[in-house]
């Protein structure tokens, strides 16, 4: 059983930026990729970005690209996202999330097998 534990949100002023983390246990995390979602009140939840297992190939939404980068200590068992040029636009619970099955990026939610408890951004105007 894979358990993802996220870390790093909190209140942020617009411009400002943040690191989210998400830690994983009881599993091969090097052969996940990861992903990170996002979801904003009475929205749907929305993909932002995923790596491969290595943490070299990533992807990323239009609305993060350029601003968010996402990344991964092996070693560690670690998935990170750092959000800078944040806009309130971002506030959202931010989830990590483990595709245990397919080695592929992927942007859809329903392709990713275990989530984490999430973890609220807010960023004000």
């Amino acid at each position: 059983q894979v358990q993802l534990v996220e870390s790093g949100g909190g209140l942020v002023q617009a411009g400002g930026s943040l690191k989210l983390s998400c830690a994983a246990s009881g599993g091969t995390f090097s052969r996940y990729v990861m992903g990170w979602f996002r979801q904003a009140p009475g929205k749907e939840r929305e993909f932002v970005a995923t790596c491969n297992w290595s943490g070299r190939i990533t992807y990323y939404s239009d609305s993060v690209k350029g601003r968010f980068t996402t990344s991964r200590d092996t070693a560690e068992n670690t998935v990170y996202l750092q959000m800078n040029s944040l806009k309130p636009e971002d506030t959202a619970v931010y989830y990590c999330a483990a595709d245990v099955t397919l080695t592929r990026l992927s942007t859809s939610w329903t392709t990713y097998d275990y989530w984490g408890q999430g973890t609220q951004v807010t960023v004000s105007s």
